[in-house]
């Protein structure tokens, strides 16, 4: 299985939302609606805090268990990798999958009554091209590659930086790593 990651670096991201805009023009996501989003996280107490800006998706999960409990199959691996995506026509919108996501990386389309989410743009990837966010991205800090090569700049980003992934004790395995 190909191991696809999203590695993006808080220290360099300035929450501008260019990612989501990029998103919601190349996937004709409807307004209202987002498969991506900025949060604005601060740590610490004053005066000593701090604040991170973290572009969030779908975490596209080693073991998701949005596929797991998905009961007509519409949610699935792509081919053979990690990419999660939803077969409209096989969802019938019971949203077992939403209450399975820990990151709340589902959304319900309307009218249509489908479930939807990032799908790290599989279309451009299959033509050797990074997902729409990645490409907009004005200060560079998105990264997107196959963390198998280990030559990638993932790869290399996650051997040369600290970082983190959300919730790892879901047990879910994501992959979408933040650099701290």
């Amino acid at each position: 299985m190909t191991r696809f990651v999203m590695v993006i670096d808080t220290r360099t991201c300035i929450g501008c939302g260019d990612c989501v805009v990029a998103c919601k023009n190349e996937n004709k996501v409807p307004a209202g609606l987002n498969r991506d989003w900025v949060v604005e996280a601060t740590h610490g107490e004053y005066p000593d805090l701090e604040t991170e800006f973290r572009s969030e998706r779908c975490n596209h999960c080693g073991h998701a268990t949005c596929v797991t409990s998905c009961p007509t199959g519409a949610s699935h691996y792509w081919k053979d990798t990690n990419i999660v995506l939803v077969a409209a026509e096989k969802c019938t919108g019971c949203k077992a999958c939403i209450a399975a996501c820990p990151y709340d990386a589902r959304l319900l389309m309307h009218p249509e009554g489908y479930v939807d989410k990032c799908t790290f743009c599989h279309h451009r990837v299959e033509q050797g091209l990074d997902p729409a966010c990645v490409s907009s991205c004005p200060t560079h800090c998105m990264h997107f590659g196959n963390l198998d090569n280990p030559d990638s700049v993932v790869s290399r980003l996650l051997r040369e930086r600290r970082h983190k992934v959300l919730m790892p004790e879901t047990g879910n395995q994501p992959n979408v790593y933040y650099l701290i």
